[in-house]
């Protein structure tokens, strides 16, 4: 019969084991090897392609709506003028800007890339991976800063 202190071992042990059998969420680390198709290697010898993934919008390119107020840049260009007599018009050239108001749609670009370092989690008893985020700053940003 065991004593008490083996009896706490067993215990122990049993819901270590039990933990193990029921493999709960694990996170690893992976590094995008193929955007297109998806796939992220994790060790030499697993590589995860995108029917095994589960991405997360901190990893695919999106449209989010957003409110702004602001001006363009000052651009030189002509709007026409209408002659109230004859109906026609010329262009003449100014410099101004324009208003950027109300709700808009914006695109952002978040889609993985090759050579992006990503953080996975193992879903609970499954071949399935959740790509939570990278862990490094996007490489290259292409866009253009006004």
């Amino acid at each position: 019969m065991p004593n008490a202190k083996n009896m706490v071992q067993l215990v122990k042990q049993a819901a270590v084991e039990a933990v193990e059998a029921g493999k709960p969420v694990n996170l690893l680390f992976g590094t995008v090897v193929s955007d297109k198709p998806l796939k992220i290697q994790v060790d030499q010898q697993s590589i995860y392609t995108e029917a095994m993934l589960v991405l997360t919008r901190n990893v695919t390119d999106y449209e989010l709506d957003i409110t702004v107020s602001a001006q363009s840049v000052v651009i030189s260009h002509g709007h026409p003028v209408v002659d109230t007599y004859t109906g026609g018009g010329t262009a003449t050239e100014i410099q101004h800007n324009h208003p950027i108001q109300g709700r808009k749609k914006i695109k952002i670009h978040n889609a993985l890339i090759v050579g992006d370092q990503v953080l996975l989690a193992r879903m609970q008893k499954g071949k399935r991976f959740v790509v939570l985020d990278r862990v490094k700053p996007i490489p290259e940003l292409t866009g253009e800063w006004l």
